[in-house]
This record gives structure tokens, C-alpha cells and sequence, in this order.
């Protein structure tokens, strides 16, 4: 299997850099914040979650933690798979919902409700 090509692009509001790449038919947005704190990891997932509006779209969050503040906001409008990383940090990846992803409200940047 071949090196995927990531192409770093340019996130309005992300404080971290986001990437992309294609895997089959599927367009992944990728960001990393296992380094950052409240709210950043946060504020790059709305960012990168409005690039997740058709089936073939997926969002990939690598953190420290599983952020369940970010989940309760967002997690009926979204399909979410979990995966542990060997390092300890946690891959979260976000695909489309039909009829579900289109009503996220991606203004709510803060953990706090």
C-alpha cells in the first residue's frame, strides 16, 4: 500500500492545522489537538465539522482524551467511531448522518453549556 498523500488546507477558525487526504472514494479532513486544552479541541472540531455534508466525507479528530463535552453537543448528528491509539491518544472519526448532520449547530464552540 502506498504513502496516503496529505495536503494541509487552510480551516476557517482552526487553531491547529488541518489536512486531507483521499482513501478509495472517501474524503478525510484531519486535525490534531492531543496537545492543546479547553477549548481547542473543541473550536477545530466545529470547524472541521461543517466539511462533513455527504456520505463520502469523514472528519478525523486524533486527542488526548475522548471529548465528551464536544459528543453530547454533537453526537445525535453525527455517526461516531472511537479508536484507541497505541501512544494512549484517541482517534475519533466523524462521518455524515442523513437528515441528522445537516441540523449541527457547529456555532457552539464552548464546552459549557
Amino acid at each position: 500500500m502506498s504513502e496516503i498523500e496529505k495536503k494541509e488546507i487552510e480551516v476557517a477558525g482552526a487553531t491547529v492545522p488541518f489536512f486531507t487526504y483521499t482513501i478509495e472514494e472517501t474524503q478525510y479532513y484531519e486535525f490534531d489537538t492531543s496537545k492543546c486544552g479547553p477549548p481547542e479541541p473543541m473550536v477545530n472540531a466545529m470547524a472541521g465539522l461543517k466539511f462533513i455534508d455527504a456520505p463520502n466525507k469523514k472528519l478525523v479528530m486524533i486527542n488526548h482524551k475522548f471529548p465528551a463535552g464536544l459528543i453530547d453537543k454533537i453526537g445525535e448528528n453525527y455517526n461516531i467511531a472511537k479508536e484507541n491509539m497505541e501512544d494512549g491518544r484517541v482517534k475519533i472519526i466523524f462521518s455524515y448522518k442523513k437528515g441528522e448532520s445537516e441540523n449541527a449547530d457547529l456555532t457552539q464552540t464552548s464546552c459549557h453549556g
